[in-house]
This record gives structure tokens, sequence and C-alpha cells, in this order.
């Protein structure tokens, strides 16, 4: 059974229009209880992805929330069509599974926003404790900037710094290399802005460190792809990985990733720890490491996504005296990140993002 309509407006503004496209009745069921909470939000369930074009043409929605498994019609192919046809903010609610990460990385290079990792069990329970992380989500896709075809999830509890990680304190000096390093931090949208990026870079680019907000069991994934298609190598770090050049490392999802310098040599660490800025992998923890083992040596990259995570940090880095960037609006998917870091100060060079690849070149040259 479907909630009231709301077509009126309220004190706040117009509602927000969710569909949420799922084969499953206790997911639909489930996400009208928890969205429906929210006064401004108004959801409208369908159980594939016909029904929902049916729908779609009585009110647009703002949002779509889809499943990638369905009968009648894929999630991928329903995904691809609006795209071509009407590009909205999709959010994909995928399972866990080796092969569901592989769907939902195809389905972020078609251009769905972000990840909702569900499970194949005791899903009701999972989006229940994730009622928060999920109406954020929503409310954060529904301002992203799409173009026309050719995520994590956040912590429900305080938000922490990266205090909790990694204690704040001078930087060392850097008596042993000066390997240069670039450190990139990217959310929403950051999938196919780091491909961009890393496709551009030459065999012998300097060593890499990013930390992009995606799910445990999806960056593997991630790093596979970017693997096969640039010409430098990408993996997702483990621990006491080398940052060598030509290489890239992908933090693993649900584990912060630390750069650390140990004589010539830079490396990463991966630690547990709780989410930092409401993420885990927290771009903040790796822009502090950066600033502490690398000072000049490093370029800090802060790419499109939501929220606040990376300002910090980035700022430290700056501070450190290494050169920062940020993607500029105009080539972001969400400005929220490079927003705040543009605003606290944090930031040297705003460039689109066709133009990043090259200016780390140029500066970072040997």
């Amino acid at each position: 059974m479907e909630p009231k309509t709301m077509t009126m407006e309220n004190g706040a503004g117009r509602f927000l229009n969710v569909l949420v496209v799922d084969d499953s009745a206790v997911v639909r069921q489930t996400m009208i209880a928890l969205l429906s909470r929210e006064k401004d939000i108004h959801v409208v369930t369908a159980a594939d992805p016909l029904i929902a074009i049916g729908k779609m043409q009585q009110t647009r929605p703002d949002v779509i929330l889809l499943d990638l498994e369905m009968p009648r019609m894929d999630g991928l192919t329903f995904l691809k069509k609006i795209m071509a046809e009407d590009p909205i903010p999709v959010v994909i609610c995928s399972s866990l599974a080796e092969e569901g990460s592989e769907a939902a990385l195809r389905a972020m290079e078609e251009g769905a926003v972000e990840i909702i990792t569900k499970p194949k069990m005791g899903v009701k329970d999972f989006l229940s404790e994730s009622a928060r992380a999920l109406t954020e989500m929503v409310r954060g896709a529904a301002h992203a900037r799409l173009r026309p075809s050719a995520s994590p999830l956040r912590s429900s509890g305080k938000k922490q710094n990266a205090d909790v990680i990694l204690p704040p304190g001078s930087r060392r000096p850097l008596t042993f290399t000066t390997d240069k390093i670039v450190a990139i931090g990217a959310s929403t949208g950051g999938t196919e802005a780091l491909r961009e990026c890393l496709e551009a870079m030459p065999p012998d680019a300097p060593g890499i460190v990013i930390v992009q907000h995606m799910p445990e069991g999806f960056t593997k994934a991630f790093a596979n792809r970017l693997n096969q298609r640039c010409g430098i190598e990408v993996k997702e770090a483990a621990h006491g990985d080398r940052v060598i050049p030509g290489r890239a490392l992908i933090a693993p999802g649900n584990h912060h990733m630390l750069l650390t310098c140990d004589g010539a040599h830079y490396a990463v660490e991966i630690v547990d720890g709780p989410p930092v800025s409401r993420h885990r992998p927290s771009v903040d923890v790796l822009f502090r490491s950066v600033a502490k083992a690398a000072g000049p040596n490093a370029v800090g990259v802060i790419m499109t996504g939501m929220g606040d995570d990376g300002a910090a940090g980035l700022l430290e880095m700056k501070q450190a005296g290494a050169t920062t960037v940020a993607q500029d609006e105009a080539t972001c998917i969400v400005f929220g990140m490079p927003k705040e870091a543009i605003a606290r100060g944090a930031v040297d060079e705003v460039l689109p993002l066709p133009l990043i690849s090259t200016f780390l070149l140029k500066k970072l040259a040997r």
C-alpha cells in the first residue's frame, strides 16, 4: 500500500519525491516506513522497472532507489534508459556478492550516484539500522548534477575527526626521500572522475594514494577495473604496500588508510577504527597522514562528493607545504567536498577535471 499522495508544498519547499524500484516487498515496505518519517519526503514504490516507468509518467521522481536484479527488466538496463532519456539521480541498492559488486560498478559507470550495500539476509534490520545514512544519501543525491550518458554507507553515529585515528602533530622532517606523492579523495561521482584522471597517467607517474567512499567488497572490483584500463598499476591497498611510481593504491572499503615514510620508502598502513567525518575510509585520515609523511613532496586533490570529508585534511596538507587542488563545480557531480575545502582556505588551485592530471604531472615532474 502506497503512502498518502503529497502534492502541495510545505514551509521548507516542495516535497522530495523518491521512487523505490525493488522486487522485494520487504524492501519496498521498509523504505516507505523509513523515508516517510521525514515530513518532506514522499515515497512511491514499484516492483519492477516497467511498473516504475508508468509511475514516472505520472510524477517525475527526484531520486530513484534501484535494485539491480529484477524481473522483466534488469536494473542496469533501466538505469541506461533513464540516463539516456531523462537523467535522474539513482542510488543503487545492491548485494555485497562479488557478481553484485561488478554490476554495481557498471551501474556507477552508467551514471548512478551512490551505492547502498544490501545483504541477502536481514535486509529489513539492515535498512532500519542505516536509516539516517539512507536519508542523508537520498537528500544528497537529489542535488547531484547529472549528464546524459554517452555508496558508501555513512555512519549514523557522532561525527569524528581524524584525531581518533591519527593524532595531530608536527610533520616529521623529510631527511630521507624526495619522492613525490599524489593523494586523492573522492565520493559521489568519484568513480568516473578517478577513471578519467588515472587513465591520463603515464606508466612512470608519481605514486598515488586514493580514498574513494565505497563500501567494503566494492573497492577491490573497482581497482581491478581501473587496472585493466590504465597505463599505471591500480590495486586495492593491502597493509604494507609500497607507494612507488606507476602505482595507485585505493583504500579498501571499511578500513582507513595511512601513508607512512620509512627511510627512502613510502608505504601504506591499513587500520581499523571509528568512522571519521562519518566515513571509513576517510579522506581526512589519509590527507593528515600524507601531510605528516610527505609534506611539501605531495599534491592533494579533492574531487566530487557530498559532505566535508577531506576539507580539514587538505588544509593540513597545505599547511605542511603541499600543493592542493580542488575539482571545479562545473565538472563535479556533487560540489560538496571541494566547496567545503575551498571555503576553509585549503585549496591552491581550482581546476576542471580534464586538467587535473596534466597539472599533477607538471607539478611533480622530477
